[in-house]
């Protein structure tokens, strides 16, 4: 005979954390980003965003009232040209 026993609390654990990882992959997923989540995309701070990519009118931004939106897929294409352009100048990224 076979004995299953069930540490609900670990069962509790185990689930939350699948739950937030299907969010952070959902989030991840969405189509538009905020100004927050494009930090966090490029793991830069605002004002290094602002900086480096807000300021240049090929990035893919929309302003909607006081918020910025980006297109997460053009943000992703932009920035593999920007590196590779970064890179044929010789400079690191």
């Amino acid at each position: 005979m076979i004995e299953i026993k069930v540490d609900e609390g670990e069962l509790k654990s185990l689930y939350l954390s699948e739950i937030q990882k299907r969010l952070d992959r959902i989030e991840f997923e969405s189509m538009l980003m905020d100004s927050k989540q494009l930090c966090k995309m490029l793991s830069l701070s605002w004002p290094t965003v602002e900086k480096e990519f807000i300021r240049d009118p090929n990035f893919p931004k929309i302003r909607l009232g006081t918020k910025w939106l980006f297109n997460r897929s053009e943000v992703q294409q932009y920035i593999n040209h920007w590196s590779i352009e970064i890179r044929k100048r010789g400079a690191k990224v």
